[in-house]
Formats: C-alpha cells, sequence, structure tokens
C-alpha cells in the first residue's frame, strides 16, 4: 500500500481552504449543480497513470486541450460555474480547490464526509486522450482503466454508486437519463435501482450492467444495497484515493 507524506501547507493557506469550503457549499447548494461539479473532480482525477506518474488530480481539466477529451463533455460549464468562487480564493491551486469542490458536492447532498488534505501543485500539461472510462464498456475496460490509476475492485464499485447524483446527457454522453429518482441525494440507491432492474426513466448503461454480471463486483453490489452506511464507508475510502492519485504518495 502507498503511504502518504502530506506537505505542510501555510495556515494561511488552510484557512482559505475553510473559507473556501463554506462558498462552495452556498453556491452548489444554490445552483443545485453537485453532480457536474463531482463529475469534474472524478476526471480530474481519473487520468492517472501509476506507471508514468502522469495524470491525476492537478488542476489540468480546467485546459481547453483536456476539456476537449470527448469524456468531458460539459465539464467547460462546470469550470465556468466555478470560477468566481476560485477567483475569491487566488491563494488556492486550482488542483486543491476542484478536488475540495467535489468533496462539498458529496456532504451537501447528504452523503460522507470525505478527508481533504491541501497540498495539491498545479500541473500544466495536460494528460494523454482517452484515459477516462467509456460507459459502453464492460468488465474488463473498468479494471483496465481503474487499475491504471491504481484503484482495485472495491474501489470500482463504491465508486460507480457516486452515480446516484446526476444523469447522462444524450448530447454529452450519447445517454439520456437519472440513474435514481432523486438524483440531487447522495445515498445508496444507485445499487438498490441496479438490482431491481431495468425501469422506464431509469438509467443503466452497459458499465451499470456489468457490476451484476461479475462474481466479485455482484456481492459488493448486494452488500451496499442492503447497508448504507457499508457503502457510505467503502465510498469514502474509494473517493479519498481516488482525489489524492499521484499526491503526497511516499512508496
Amino acid at each position: 500500500m502507498v503511504k502518504k507524506s502530506y506537505p505542510e501547507v501555510k495556515e494561511e493557506y488552510k484557512k482559505a481552504v475553510q473559507r473556501c469550503k463554506r462558498k462552495l457549499r452556498g453556491l452548489i447548494a444554490e445552483k443545485h449543480c453537485a453532480p457536474i461539479v463531482l463529475r469534474l473532480a472524478w476526471h480530474s482525477a481519473g487520468t492517472f497513470d501509476k506507471k508514468t506518474k502522469t495524470g491525476g488530480p492537478f488542476g489540468t481539466i480546467r485546459l481547453p486541450q483536456e476539456l476537449a477529451d470527448d469524456a468531458n463533455k460539459g465539464l467547460d460549464i462546470a469550470v465556468r460555474l466555478l470560477e468566481p468562487i476560485k477567483d475569491l480564493f487566488p491563494i488556492l491551486s486550482y488542483a486543491d480547490f476542484y478536488q475540495l469542490a467535489g468533496v462539498v458536492a458529496v456532504e451537501i447532498t447528504g452523503g460522507p464526509e470525505i478527508p481533504f488534505h491541501p497540498g495539491r501543485l498545479d500541473k500544466v500539461e495536460p494528460p494523454p486522450e482517452g484515459r477516462l472510462p467509456q460507459a459502453t464498456k464492460g468488465v474488463d475496460h473498468l479494471r483496465e482503466v481503474f487499475g491504471r490509476m491504481g484503484l482495485n475492485d472495491k474501489d470500482i464499485v463504491a465508486l460507480s454508486g457516486g452515480h446516484t447524483l446526476g444523469r447522462c446527457h444524450k448530447e454529452r454522453s450519447g445517454f439520456e437519463g437519472p440513474w435514481t429518482q432523486d438524483p440531487l441525494i447522495f445515498d445508496n440507491s444507485y445499487f438498490k435501482e441496479l438490482l431491481s432492474g431495468e425501469k422506464q426513466g431509469l438509467l443503466q448503461l452497459p458499465t451499470d450492467k456489468a457490476l451484476l454480471e461479475d462474481p466479485i463486483f455482484r456481492p459488493l453490489v448486494e452488500r451496499y444495497a442492503a447497508d448504507e452506511d457499508a457503502f457510505f464507508e467503502e465510498y469514502t475510502k474509494a473517493h479519498l484515493k481516488l482525489s489524492e492519485l499521484g499526491f503526497a504518495d511516499k512508496e
């Protein structure tokens, strides 16, 4: 297991993080934008490659080249929406800011409180295109993509449960609709809906259905559907790992 050695940040920086967190709570509550903000944080971090140590949650997703990736369609909206808050806190890196916003998006919609460690530095070189998961693929694709990041099977299923927030838009992904009845509440309903089968108006992507077909993934889906506390505990661990890929690693 990779140990973390977090950088020291100044007291002024820590205070800015807390003030920024309060502002983000207000914005995300007012604009009902938790789903797209969480997606921004996920997609920012999910480009990490553990072998080359490239990509990851280092603020490059704001750059036009990375936003142009097909998997990031629509995320320019989130970048623009968050920019007025970022302008208030020039001391913060974009890398920290986007991951902090993802933490707030989960908390404010009823999800678990995820630890946040500041100190990420911004990078200027976007990662190669094509590193993010594709919704039309199956189990092997999920393990390949998340394995490249350094995440395991339990992380894959727990993070999939984050789709309890939000919906797909035809013009961005080719799919249309929410995964759950209330896409602005973070709970374990994604897993319940997945097990109950397809329903009119609710979405089940090929990557969602793949979780039911795999002998390792399915028992985790069933466990999280039956026990929201277990899901929240594992989601917290998986989200923290995702948000810190390539950050403060100590071999």
